[in-house]
């Protein structure tokens, strides 16, 4: 094979890598081989590029071949204090499932002079694809890297994809990198923060096991839940109001027309009540206007995956994530193009009338199909433009001619039909309407009604989808009078808003810029999972009392962490990235420094979560422990373990106290006084202590408990350098001077027993301050992390 470039070939999915290798070996002389990985096969043929013998590898991964993951001295619940987080170390690596198709990728790129990829076209691919050129590379730094860009499994689109390659994006990775980072610091961050703050306090009913139940929260996740909850919040809180509107009807050998008040309604009835006895005692109607206008109706733009979601949940009441997941399987065996796409307008390269021809055999559309192609009917349009084009993909579109296939599902066939439907209403005509108005006045009260008689249907022979009714009026003159065949006067009560429904929660997301075409459905899905909301049968959503407590509690606390905007604003960001406009640690250091005080003032205000959860479910009466670091304020990094934080906390009688979070691995803690009535961590910092920083602590002392001179309110720092807190800690000594109470007699004098408490050392910790019965190891025991990666990190995406 002297001349010949040997070419590896990597697909983003098995079926992918057996599709393409098909088309460009024409199945001839295609051998198969397995890889490392049993789901991973090896294709090998030969191939010309632009002249150049080549002799083609082609493999695949199963989509991401890296994971994003905190260090391991981070993942577990209790390693760290959630604030942490924000800047803790992450790394990229393979996971284990994957490692065989790492090897698979090692050995072949070894023997490799190119390395061509062939994921998918879109953000998520282009990051996919630098995973694959992070591990080529490793073992082989003189591959020649290309990228093929490719929208349908077709003919066509693959070889002039393979003759036609271009160089992988690397702002697209970026934007990805980013926004992976962002998802996983922000939410491990914050479900850390509610699950241990809140699941041990309450009974929670949506979990059989409520000790495992892991409370999420996710940058896009939160937001659509806030979709949810907030619509229901204006049903909940709609107060029906009765009014009333005057009806009037006119009946003649032509037929009935009805027509409706132009006021619409009134609140008041007595002014109701007297506009129509005007009416009643004036009843003669005289025709004012009547106005004859041509109405069009026009075809649906081109179809993206929003719109594909939106009228799939619409047409037949199939969820987005089925929807994507049973376009998906279309578009690898062939039959549509890449059905992740933000593109509703077709560049003037797409050979329109090819797609027509190749559906004028079909059976039920077939004939449409001819008729759009024959000059004389003037059915045929170009296609309207809906304004999107993310450069990567055209809109939805039939690639393959097919009346049914073996194995298709009722519902492959729905949504199939509906793509060819879609893409010929949108090459077709308008419908064409005649539309008459006619108002007539009674008694100086305007009254209005229409008719309307469709000319030509158009593109709604082939779109039974949508219909365009009306109907016909008799026919009136102005100045003509007439007496109306009915006048009444009815009430009516207003009604609340509908709950979204599916299609307009993904309304209501793409408006706002929450998640992308290709991520909706998936934020959706995690809400039911997740037991936030739940979805009826005619696909509304509602709040669980999980949900809507959660959206309260950060809705109290004045951060609009639920609303859309954070997230709109970090999605632009993140585009910013894709077309190179803003670099991925520009928007990092932006995004994280945001939420990372977002964080910081939610745990202040953490009571309000609490209030919330309290409305909706009752206090547990199991013993909390694991949820005291996380629900105490950091004031400064261990000193002693130097990995995790010291946190402002009280313990089971109330003491205050700062101790590791770390627990029980560390136990560095520092005893405060038992005089404290309230101590809170300030965003101060003292210029003394190092290393820092040391935020100060406002304590609020009880003035009777501690000697004349000493004020009750006091700014101090436990870094050492506070004599004041010093010298009250030596006077006052550690823990309450009522610490039995509410514990009953014992046979120990209290006194006694105090004085004990403060010179030997606890049996637990063997440290001294603190009784045995008060130790915190007794109240802050460690509940077993999870074994899932996600689990362990705490993230919610």
């Amino acid at each position: 094979m002297s001349g010949t470039i040997k070419v590896l070939n990597v697909a983003e999915k098995p079926s992918v890598a057996k599709s393409v290798s098909g088309i460009l070996s024409r199945n001839q002389g295609l051998r198969v081989r397995d890889g490392r990985s049993r789901y991973n096969r090896l294709f090998e043929f030969n191939y010309l590029i632009r002249g150049q013998p080549c002799h083609m590898l082609f493999t695949s991964v199963t989509g991401h071949l890296m994971e994003l993951e905190f260090e391991d001295r981070f993942r577990k619940w209790h390693s760290c204090d959630p604030l942490d987080l924000y800047h803790a170390p992450v790394r990229k690596f393979v996971p284990e499932d994957k490692l065989d198709i790492k090897r698979t990728l090692e050995e072949e790129a070894r023997r490799c002079q190119w390395l061509v990829l062939w994921l998918d076209c879109d953000r998520e691919g282009e990051n996919i694809a630098f995973e694959v050129i992070d591990v080529c590379r490793a073992v082989n730094r003189h591959l020649t890297i290309r990228r093929a860009r490719f929208s349908a499994l077709i003919d066509r689109e693959i070889h002039h994809a393979m003759q036609n390659l271009i160089d992988p994006n690397p702002w697209f990775s970026d934007a990805v990198d980013a926004r992976q980072e962002i998802d996983l610091r922000i939410g491990a961050s914050f479900t850390r923060f509610q699950t241990m703050l809140l699941r041990d306090k309450f009974v929670i009913d949506s979990a059989t096991d409520d000790r495992n139940l892991v409370l999420s929260y996710g940058p896009c996740q939160f937001p659509t839940l806030g979709f949810v909850v907030e619509r229901y919040w204006e049903v909940q809180s709609h107060e029906p109001e009765e009014f009333w509107t005057i009806n009037c009807s006119h009946r003649s050998d032509e037929g009935v027309a009805t027509f409706n008040w132009m006021r619409g309604h009134l609140f008041d009835y007595t002014c109701a009540v007297i506009v129509y006895e005007m009416c009643v005692q004036e009843p003669t109607a005289t025709v004012t206007k009547v106005q004859h206008k041509e109405k069009l109706k026009y075809p649906p733009y081109p179809l993206n995956t929003i719109e594909l979601e939106k009228r799939a949940s619409r047409y037949f009441r199939m969820s987005s994530e089925h929807t994507m997941k049973v376009a998906e399987e279309l578009y690898q065996a062939g039959f549509i193009s890449y059905p992740r796409t933000e593109t509703d307008c077709f560049s003037s390269r797409t050979d329109l009338h090819a797609i027509v021809q190749e559906q004028q055999e079909h059976p039920d559309w077939g004939s449409y199909a001819q008729r759009l192609l024959d000059l004389e009917t003037g059915l045929w349009r170009n296609p309207g433009s809906g304004g999107h084009d993310d450069k990567a993909h055209p809109p939805i579109h039939p690639t393959k001619f097919s009346t049914g296939e073996h194995g298709w599902s009722q519902d492959h066939r729905t949504l199939y039909e509906l793509v060819v439907r879609h893409f010929l209403a949108c090459v077709s005509q308008p419908a064409v309407g005649a539309e008459t108005t006619v108002e007539i006045d009674i008694a100086g009260e305007l009254f209005s009604a229409s008719g309307r008689v469709i000319l030509e249907r158009n593109y709604l022979d082939v779109y039974r989808y949508e219909s365009w009714g009306g109907s016909m009026i008799p026919t009136y003159t102005v100045g003509q009078q007439f007496a109306p065949t009915s006048l009444t006067l009815d009430t009516g009560v207003t009604r609340p808003p509908s709950l979204l429904s599916e299609a307009d929660l993904l309304s209501c997301m793409d408006k706002a810029g929450i998640g992308t075409d290709a991520t909706m459905h998936d934020h959706i899905k995690k809400l039911l999972d997740r037991f936030y909301a739940t979805k009826d049968s005619n696909t509304r959503f509602s709040p669980t009392n999980l949900g809507e407590a959660l959206v309260m509690g950060y809705d109290d606390m004045g951060y609009e962490l639920w609303k859309p905007n954070l997230r709109s604003m970090m999605e632009f960001d993140m585009k910013e990235v894709s077309v190179g406009n803003k670099s991925k640690h520009e928007v990092l250091a932006t995004c994280l420094q945001q939420m990372k005080a977002c964080f910081f003032d939610a745990r202040l205000n953490k009571v309000k979560l609490l209030e919330a959860m309290a409305v909706f479910f009752e206090r547990s009466n199991r013993a909390v422990g694991g949820d005291n670091y996380a629900a105490g304020e950091v004031v400064r990094q261990c000193d002693l373990c130097q990995e995790s934080s010291m946190v402002l906390k009280k313990n089971r009688d109330g003491n205050f106290m700062v101790g590791c979070s770390g627990f029980p691995q560390c136990r560095n803690a520092i005893w405060l006084p038992g005089s404290i009535l309230e101590a809170a961590v300030t965003s101060n910092i003292c210029s003394s202590c190092n290393p820092g920083p040391v935020y100060l602590i406002q304590f609020k002392f009880r003035q009777i408990e501690i000697p004349p001179g000493f004020n009750a309110n006091h700014l101090g720092c436990i870094g050492g350098c506070d004599d004041t807190l010093r010298q009250l800690i030596e006077i006052c000594g550690t823990g309450s001077r009522m610490s039995a109470r509410g514990r009953g007699p014992t046979t120990t004098s209290s006194n006694g027993q105090r004085s004990s408490n403060r010179h030997n050392a606890c049996i637990h910790c063997q440290q001294t301050g603190h009784s045995s019965n008060d130790c915190p190891s007794q109240f802050s025991r460690s509940r077993n992390s999870q074994s899932h990666t996600n689990s362990q990190n705490g993230a919610g995406i």
